[in-house]
């Protein structure tokens, strides 16, 4: 195996004006190179090597499986999906928590040429029912009983009574496979032959901020070049026999599907987690390599260090430390590189408080790989300054998960790192990141008005993204152009700039910037139930609810200072003036956050309209040039 290049190729200018970036392609894979294709290709290199690991119901212990023994029950139960009759192309929904069968599913309808269809287990009657109807699913197969009632429900309402629907927890995989006992090894050796890298492998249904989830259309080919090249990019993630993932983001989610199979087709292990209240023993016990994560995880670890570090002097400490670590980190990318005085604080800040933090995630990490948001570079620096790298990345549902993302060997903080290979980037004249290539994805199911829409005229995927490419090659997020603010003053103001470092602190869950339209720019800000407690029992305040805190003056004053701080990494015209703290938080439940816990941004603001316009005195006048 080829090392990656030291550095990337530099960014040249397209015909148009626009900047572009194209990554190499280092592996070029042939048209049998599928999903099934890569575990048996797995299996020939390490058949009697750890694959999975499972945990025990009782007690810390995971049970390793094998590259072989993983392999034959992906085909035990892919011949049971024959058994029951489905056809080549046949769709089978899972709607599931992150758990060991989810991936057996996957990887057993590859094999049978059958396709899964993720549904979030938090979805609603009409979302499931919508699924069923435009992926026109054949089977599905639920973690609970609840689930599976919830399924038939769902499917009866779309007039699709005869759905099969079996649950996990009253032994679905026993019934499946028990249903292939008389299908002959060839017929399935014959489906997984007769499948090429543009067979369907998944419809992938968006969260959505807005409007009905849209079905998006992924190849095997789409996993599986990215994947060889993303092995190829950056070995030291995955190809080491020791190399660790715990999963627990939502596997209906393309992130994490992406790194099951990214895991599963290297040389290390996989484990799962279905329930994130046992996360911490989870990890303690798993001891990953590597971690994936929304900056949200890391926020709340960060919070969570500080709360407890309590006041008075062992307070004082963790903020040197972390003070310190973003100090070490900062050096290491100049020439001089940390000082002598610099590495001795941070042999002292290791042994007081960092070692504790690693001990958090397992003890074992050597990176954290973080997307789904933008990640401050205040924490990005402190998580590399105490021993574990955060390699940031950027994606979507559309392309596979990652389009570029930083790597131990080219990374830069601040940025989402280089485009994979063999990716290519460009920034349009109006600053819309631009995409092509093998990863991105065949189109919107049934929808041939909104996968026209996606792309340029000349092919390339528009991500809706604002962004730039800077001189090396490296890629930086602005914000989505949709969600663009224009102010009664004509001034363009992206949120995220404003909304993620408001979000580290440890008072606030959610933000929202508004004000489009108005003459200034403004925020809802929710409390973070969890870390409040600790926040005012450090501050000497008594306990409070939520809904009492929201209106209380010491947390009012200290969210003034957080928006203070904020404020000065944008101009006047886009800094924020006013705040209004809301009694509740954004939850899924509630409609306010999606499943991958973005905000749904068009929905709290329809549903926070009277808090928005006591902010600015009424609602925007017809009159005023702006609102005309």
């Amino acid at each position: 195996m080829t090392n990656p290049p030291d550095s990337p190729s530099p960014v040249a200018p397209a015909g148009s004006g626009a900047l572009e970036w194209h990554a190499p392609t280092l592996v070029r894979i042939n048209e049998k190179t599928t999903v099934p294709a890569l575990l048996r290709e797995r299996v020939s290199r390490s058949a009697n090597r750890a694959l999975i690991a499972r945990k025990q119901e009782m007690g810390e212990v995971w049970r390793t499986i094998t590259a072989r023994e993983f392999s034959e029950e992906v085909d035990a139960v892919a011949c049971g999906l024959i058994g029951l009759g489905l056809e080549p192309g046949a769709r089978v929904a899972i709607m599931s928590r992150t758990r060991y069968e989810w991936t057996l599913l996957d990887f057993a309808c590859w094999t049978a040429a059958l396709v899964p269809v993720p549904i979030y287990e938090t979805s609603s009657s009409e979302q499931i029912a919508h699924v069923l109807t435009d992926a026109d699913v054949s089977l599905v197969v639920a973690e609970t009983i609840t689930m599976a009632e919830l399924a038939r429900a769902a499917a009866a309402a779309a007039g699709r009574e005869g759905t099969p629907v079996l649950s996990l927890d009253t032994e679905a995989i026993r019934t499946i496979t028990e249903a292939g006992a008389s299908v002959p090894p060839q017929a399935l050796a014959e489906r997984a032959e007769d499948l090429t890298t543009s067979s369907l492998a998944t419809i992938v249904y968006t969260s959505g901020t807005t409007g009905t989830p849209k079905g998006t259309v992924l190849s095997h080919g789409n996993f599986t070049e990215l994947c060889v090249n993303a092995h190829r990019w950056m070995p030291e993630i995955a190809m080491g026999t020791d190399s660790r993932l715990l999963l627990f983001l939502p596997l209906a989610h393309v992130f994490a599907r992406f790194l099951e199979v990214f895991q599963i087709t290297g040389a290390g292990v996989i484990g799962h987690t279905p329930d994130t209240k046992n996360l911490l023993s989870d990890l303690a016990s798993f001891r990953p390599s590597y971690l994936l994560v929304v900056p949200r995880v890391l926020e709340k670890i960060y919070n969570s260090a500080d709360a407890r570090a309590g006041s008075g002097g062992a307070r004082r400490v963790f903020r040197w430390a972390a003070k310190t670590a973003v100090d070490y980190s900062r050096a290491l990318d100049t020439p001089e590189g940390p000082s002598r005085s610099l590495r001795a604080q941070r042999a002292v800040a290791d042994r007081l408080v960092f070692r504790r933090i690693r001990t958090l995630v397992g003890g074992n990490a050597d990176w954290i790989i973080s997307g789904g948001a933008p990640l401050s570079q205040r924490l990005a620096h402190f998580y590399r300054g105490l021993g574990i790298p955060v390699l940031e990345g950027y994606g979507l549902t559309e392309t596979v998960g990652p389009v570029s993302v930083n790597t131990p060997r080219l990374s830069k903080i601040g940025t989402v790192g280089p485009p994979l290979p063999p990716v290519a980037v460009r920034v349009s004249e109006d600053g819309e990141i631009l995409v092509k290539g093998p990863s991105v994805f065949q189109g919107y199911h049934n929808d041939p008005a909104a996968t026209a829409a996606a792309f340029t005229p000349d092919g390339w995927f528009r991500t809706g993204d604002l962004g730039s490419l800077d001189r090396d090659g490296y890629v930086s997020i602005t914000g989505r152009a949709k969600e663009i603010i224009v102010t009664a003053g004509g001034k363009n103001v992206a949120p995220a700039g404003l909304e993620d470092p408001l979000r580290g602190h440890p008072l606030i869950s959610q933000v929202v910037v508004v004000g489009e339209k108005r003459p200034f720019v403004a925020a809802l800000i929710t409390l973070d139930a969890e870390m409040l407690p600790g926040w005012l029992r450090n501050h000497g305040l008594p306990p409070m609810t939520v809904a009492e805190a929201a209106s209380d003056p010491h947390v009012l004053a200290a969210l003034d200072r957080a928006v203070e701080r904020a404020n000065r990494h944008v101009s006047r015209a886009e800094s924020i003036r006013k705040i209004a703290v809301l009694s509740g938080d954004f939850t899924e439940a509630n409609g306010l956050l999606t499943p991958s816990l973005k905000v749904k941004r068009d929905v709290a603001i329809e549903r926070f309209a009277d808090r928005i316009d006591e902010i600015y005195g009424g609602p925007v006048r017809a009159s005023d040039p702006a609102g005309e």
